[in-house]
């Protein structure tokens, strides 16, 4: 899973979504989004919600990294 954090134009909060993606495809798809003709950002959070962000308005893209999900109990 990855926090993926976009900071949109003329918007004084961030948009933050969990992912099931990877950063490399995060990343692939912000590139795709800011340089295809639709100028949609379009991404998917973990829970299946899609999230539609017009290319133009897009301030920057946060990818954070990758986390493992852990298995099991820890230890004391």
């Amino acid at each position: 899973m990855v926090e993926v954090t976009i900071g949109v134009k003329h918007l004084p909060r961030e948009l933050v979504i969990d992912t099931d993606l990877t950063a490399d495809e995060v990343a692939a798809a912000v590139s795709a989004a800011l340089k295809s003709d639709a100028n949609t950002l379009e991404l998917k959070d973990s829970r299946g919600r899609q999230y539609l962000v017009p290319a133009a308005s897009v301030g920057y893209v946060e990818i954070g990294t990758e986390e493992t999900r852990r298995v099991g109990f820890g230890t004391l």
